[in-house]
């Protein structure tokens, strides 16, 4: 035993020395030793130390943006029911389940393998043995293989929850716009029932004016193609709203059907919101996140290439209860017990280990270029957001003036038209021109509450699930 020992150690001490040259194979994952020359990624970097600023608008909970009762109803319900978001959790059970493998393979593996057999010879009596083995087989990780999967197994691990985080977060923002976009359909429906009915009355105030005396049969016939205009459009609308419940429907998991979703409701501007947005709150997206472990994983895979040029060791032990001891058959049978250490190092696969790791080193390239990208984007995405905010929060200011104005336009035009001051079609042309006007209106604040609730998704808001 004591010989056996040390044998090992001493191949143990002549691998370990040849290993020095490769001691990066030991390092853990650092994102500040592979930005290079890449001023984004040193600026990820350092805002990746920090805290995100307390009440910054990624930081927030989902229930503190969407106060709105049912709206909170809706994506609690959609959060409860989603495929998405379960598979999501599912692909983090898979990933948790691996992780614990490979930080069991740190440990020997035991196998009972009992056996028995009977012979005979020239016609002689059956010879019986058996042999009732227990075996323990140890891999001694020198080089790091075992341990490089397991650092990639657990940053797989902690991709895969990133990735459950920006489901999320998606369908907490997909419910908000398609409860919002419903709503704002519902308030354009009433407002052309409202007109509709606005405009029959003309039609008959028309025809009234025509046996007066007062107009003629084209400003009829002008009224009754402009109420059979606005009729028609109310079924576009209304086709626009069931594909919306349908996907309502969808987000919710559930049979398509109609949703209690009052008309005309409006997101708040939440005060986290400010001009600029810093680099630190990026690094809150999950995505982000998610794309900074992928480059993590391609770096223990290139790990893992490097270690398969160096070779394994494995120690085993057998130890049990047999009645064939050499070649003697001994009844009663009795204890025996085996050592054994071997060295396997590779020699003739070296250019199939070559290629293997500068594919590694391409994909660790690959993922970090993709991480560059989507962190670019996510500045993006935050961008687009902030100037949909501040852009449709100005041209609301404008339109509530254009509404006041064609509101005034069409009383003026009433008053001229009814003492023959005015045409028709002046007339006509007011009370489309604020119809258009408060079209315009519900869409602009449907843009800048979807504007909000891009740039809360954007910064990660509602991906973190506080207890």
């Amino acid at each position: 035993m004591k010989h056996f020992k040390s044998i090992v150690w001493c191949a143990v001490a002549f691998f370990g020395v040849t290993a020095l040259n490769g001691c990066y194979i030991y390092n853990k994952f650092d994102m500040s030793k592979q930005t290079g020359d890449n001023e984004l990624l040193k600026e990820y970097v350092k805002a990746a130390d920090q805290t995100a600023t307390e009440g910054a608008l990624g930081t927030l909970t989902w229930q503190t943006v969407y106060t709105d009762p049912i709206l909170a109803g809706y994506i609690q319900r959609a959060l409860d029911n989603n495929t998405d978001l379960a598979n999501a959790r599912l692909n983090v059970e898979v990933a948790h389940a691996n992780m614990n493998g490979a930080r069991m393979s740190y440990l020997p593996s035991v196998a009972l393998t009992p056996n028995g057999a009977m012979a005979s010879y020239a016609h002689s009596d059956f010879t019986k043995t058996y042999q009732i083995p227990l075996t323990l087989s140890w891999e001694v990780d020198i080089f790091g293989k075992i341990l490089n999967a397991k650092r990639g197994a657990e940053a797989s691990y902690a991709m895969s929850k990133d990735y459950e985080q920006a489901v999320r977060s998606q369908i907490i923002a997909a419910v908000a716009n398609c409860y919002y976009a419903i709503s704002a359909l519902e308030a354009q429906i009433d407002l052309t029932k409202e007109t509709t009915q606005i405009w029959a009355k003309n039609v008959q105030t028309m025809k009234d004016y025509k046996e007066a005396g007062r107009t003629n049969e084209a400003a009829v016939t002008q009224s009754e193609a402009n109420y059979y205009s606005i009729s028609a459009s109310l079924a576009d609308l209304q086709i626009s709203l069931n594909e919306a419940m349908n996907t309502f429907s969808l987000l919710l998991n559930e049979m398509p059907q109609s949703w209690n979703i009052p008309a005309g409701v409006a997101l708040e501007m939440p005060e986290a919101i400010r001009e600029g947005v810093p680099m630190v709150e990026l690094a809150n997206r999950p995505d982000v996140r998610a794309a900074e472990r992928n480059v993590a994983v391609a770096y223990y895979a290139t790990n893992s290439a490097r270690a398969a040029f160096y070779p394994g060791i494995t120690l085993s032990a057998n130890l049990g209860f047999t009645n064939l001891l050499g070649s003697v058959i001994h009844n009663p049978a009795q204890w025996f017990t085996q050592l054994a250490g071997s060295l396997t190092a590779p020699l003739f696969s070296r250019g199939q280990n070559i290629a293997r790791l500068q594919a590694t080193k391409a994909q660790q390239e690959q993922m970090l270029n993709t991480f560059c990208y989507t962190l670019m984007a996510a500045a993006a995405d935050v961008n687009e957001a902030m100037t949909m905010i501040e852009r449709n929060r100005e041209k609301s200011i404008w339109l509530a003036q254009q509404v006041s104005a064609w509101d005034k336009s069409v009383e003026y035009t009433n008053e001229l038209f009814y003492f023959g001051s005015a045409t028709y079609l002046e007339l006509l042309t007011a009370q489309s021109g604020l119809l258009t006007a408060r079209m315009s209106a519900i869409s602009c604040d449907l843009a800048r509450t979807q504007g909000i609730i891009r740039l809360y998704q954007s910064l990660g808001g509602g991906g973190i699930i506080i207890e």
